[in-house]
């Protein structure tokens, strides 16, 4: 069983593509929410500094395919694989291939 304290409303994409473990690192996130492949809502997002909230739906462009995310939930701390799946429901038509 894990603990992990829920957080407020929203977060910064970075950091929720980080503990949703979408990238393997922050700045990878920080860079991918700035690289202009990742969409909120159907709009493209530019700065890594920009809220999600619950709700968001997420096209995110990986070089493995495109992933469609539903956030559900925040984390304060980043945890493991089954943290990271609860925190999102996964709207992609084919499961992403694993590393």
């Amino acid at each position: 069983m894990f603990w992990v304290a829920l957080v407020e409303t929203q977060q910064r994409i970075d950091k929720w593509l980080w503990h949703a473990r979408v990238v393997r690192t922050r700045t990878a996130a920080m860079e991918l929410a700035s690289s202009g492949l990742v969409r909120r809502n159907g709009v493209r997002v530019e700065a890594a500094s920009r809220t999600v909230k619950s709700g968001d739906v997420l096209t995110i462009a990986l070089d493995h395919g495109v992933r469609i995310l539903r956030v559900l939930r925040f984390v304060e701390r980043r945890g493991g694989a089954e943290l990271a799946r609860s925190l999102y429901e996964d709207l992609s038509s084919t499961p992403a291939p694993r590393a």
